[in-house]
């Protein structure tokens, strides 16, 4: 009997070793899928002024963001497209690729997040493989110019 006993005790906790080390490995593993996929952010920004607008609309996964980018000027062409780039601290340096007078075109856009809204920078640009590009990221204006403000998604 007594051998029974002891045998029931070791299995018992053998058994309860295996079922606690197999909940640490499922565990674990959730932790390492969702630390390999990070979930998107969608944000939408608007820039009204007047009868002008603009609207871009952001994806957001870890550094990288794309999304839309929409100029309305008014009495003046407008332009709309996509884009592509990367999250540098507060900094998105994008791509812009857009339509506009029946062309397709791209350049470099890059805006400065500052809470809620988004800061256009301007400076000093130039060509390069057919995009226009800043000459320096660095000594970019991020006056008031055009502020995007964060607004509810549609």
């Amino acid at each position: 009997m007594k051998k029974q006993f002891v045998f029931l005790m070791i299995s018992l906790i053998f058994f309860c070793a295996c079922q606690s080390s197999t909940s640490e490995k499922e565990s674990d593993q959730a932790g390492l899928d969702s630390n390999l996929a990070p979930t998107a952010q969608q944000n939408c920004y608007a820039y009204i002024k007047g009868k002008d607008t603009a609207t871009l609309t952001l994806l957001t996964s870890g550094m990288v963001s794309t999304g839309e980018l929409h100029y309305k000027w008014f009495e003046k062409d407008n332009n709309s497209g996509t884009i592509a780039g990367e999250m540098h601290g507060d900094t998105l340096i994008a791509s812009y690729t857009f339509n506009a007078e029946g062309k397709q075109s791209s350049r470099q856009v890059v805006f400065l997040k500052r809470g809620d809204q988004l800061l256009e920078g301007f400076g000093e640009v130039t060509e390069k493989e057919g995009k226009v590009i800043f000459k320096d990221v660095s000594k970019l204006n991020f006056g008031q110019a055009l502020v995007f403000e964060q607004v509810a998604c549609k």
